[in-house]
């Protein structure tokens, strides 16, 4: 059976948005409705360990997410605002801040990694390791594809 490209971008869009509602459902049902961006919450709390106090600029971090850096910025804003992080200036260059979780912040980034763990065992219910780790593979070609791209002139 050969599967149509209009097949394959639907399909694409529909699990694209059935896993953004069952995500901000779990987050709504652990009082996290707030939390506007739960992955850029996770990473912060990854930089925050960093051993050499790097802290990642808003370009980094867009980039990591694919994202615009002003769609990192209104979110950071919103989390300051909410009370998940604060910002203070970076010492190794003062150009720079450094956004830190604070307590708030700290249960925001458990919760939300419950809520990621909970909708990946549902999502990923009734494969095998190895199916998993083939659509891992899959996806990750899939994303290399794209973001590889060239187009021919």
């Amino acid at each position: 059976m050969e599967v149509s490209f209009h097949e394959m971008d639907l399909l694409s869009r529909q699990f694209n948005q059935a896993h953004r509602a069952a995500v901000q459902t779990e987050l709504n049902a652990a009082g996290l409705r707030e939390v506007g961006h739960p992955m850029l919450v996770s990473i912060l709390q990854s930089a925050e360990k960093d051993p050499d106090g790097q802290c990642q600029a808003q370009r980094e971090l867009a980039d990591l997410l694919h994202v615009s850096p002003a769609a990192v910025a209104n979110s950071l804003k919103c989390l300051e605002r909410d009370g998940y992080i604060r910002r203070e200036p970076w010492q190794k260059d003062a150009r720079r801040n450094r956004v830190l979780l604070t307590e708030k912040g700290a249960a925001a980034v458990e919760g939300c990694r419950d809520v990621f763990r909970r909708v990946s065992d549902r999502m990923m219910a009734g494969f095998s390791p190895e199916e998993c780790a083939q659509l891992m593979d899959f996806q990750r070609r899939m994303l290399n594809n794209l973001l590889n791209f060239q187009p021919k002139e």
